[in-house]
């Protein structure tokens, strides 16, 4: 998959097939997206195409962006995986935002050959939303693109969206998450220099420190799952079982937020290394467990 910055940056020579969105966690609502991108793309023999955001819209809207369900880096891979030959990662500033949805377009179709657009009922964008699939379907025609309706996916009683899966991460409610995603929770950070008390203990410990906010369950002690190693998240080249231990800690400016991930049965440096982990479920305080299978499943 290419990944150009900037809708500036798309190639000319091609003709492309597009979607936009944030993809906050690539769920199963923009997998069905993104099969309807394919299955368009390849009728008309154009590049399938993502333009996403650089930050979220909201942090320039409202101030403050929502806390992210799936790392930027994973996000990319991914799409990849999905099918995307091409993403556009636009950085979204005040500027972009006073963008129209008619500038928008011409800007995503300028100099290339945009042949098609897909879109939910749900979807907008250009300026205060103006962008929707009724008022996008009528600029088509004069801009000269195919636009495609994808029905929205439905799981549970309700549609999937990244708000709700953001609300069953924040009630503890992994198994629910995990079937909106197609896949477990997991966060990802750096792992950072802590106080050292899981050497004290026995056992490493790595503390995370995330270079977004991100969703994340209430405090307690999690069974969990821990990657890192390589040049990409999904694929590492180390893991381990783990537990986590998610508290808060007094600071002089109020309190923090901390993240710390116990790795079971090994002895290793991950300082300095990217780490992802899969979140399990709360292990109540005084359960028992017989072995580290039963732990994690």
């Amino acid at each position: 998959m290419e990944i150009v910055h900037g809708l500036e940056g798309l190639p000319a020579d091609a003709p492309i097939c597009a979607t936009v969105g944030v993809f906050d966690g690539l769920h199963r609502g923009h997998l069905q997206v993104l099969d309807v991108l394919d299955t368009v793309s390849r009728r008309l023999g154009a590049m399938p195409t993502v333009v996403t955001f650089d930050p979220h819209p909201q942090a320039v809207v409202s101030g403050r962006a929502p806390d992210l369900i799936m790392n930027p880096l994973e996000r990319l891979e991914r799409l990849a995986e999905a099918g995307v030959g091409i993403t556009v990662v636009q950085r979204f500033d005040e500027a972009f935002r006073r963008t129209s949805a008619r500038d928008f377009l011409v800007r995503l179709g300028a100099g290339r050959n945009l042949q098609g657009l897909v879109m939910t009922s749900e979807s907008a964008f250009g300026r205060d939303r103006a962008g929707s699939f009724q008022v996008v379907r009528e600029m088509s025609s004069e801009v000269g693109f195919e636009v495609v309706e994808a029905s929205t996916f439905e799981l549970l009683g309700a549609p999937v969206s990244s708000s709700r899966i953001r609300e069953l991460v924040g009630a503890d409610k992994f198994g629910e998450a995990r079937a909106l995603l197609g896949h477990r929770y997991a966060v990802v950070g750096d792992v950072v220099h802590g106080d050292a008390r899981g050497r004290e203990l026995g056992f490493p410990t790595a503390n995370l420190a995330f270079g977004d906010p991100v969703a994340l369950p209430s405090d307690g002690i999690l069974a969990a799952r821990a990657t890192w190693g390589g040049e990409v998240l999904l694929a590492p080249t180390d893991r381990a079982d783990a537990v986590v231990s998610l508290g808060t800690q007094p600071t002089f400016g109020g309190r923090v937020r901390l993240f710390e991930v116990h790795l079971l049965d090994r002895d290793v440096d991950v300082y300095g290394q990217r780490m992802r982990v899969e979140l399990f479920r709360h292990i109540r305080g005084q359960e028992r467990y017989a072995s580290v299978d039963t732990l994690i499943t």
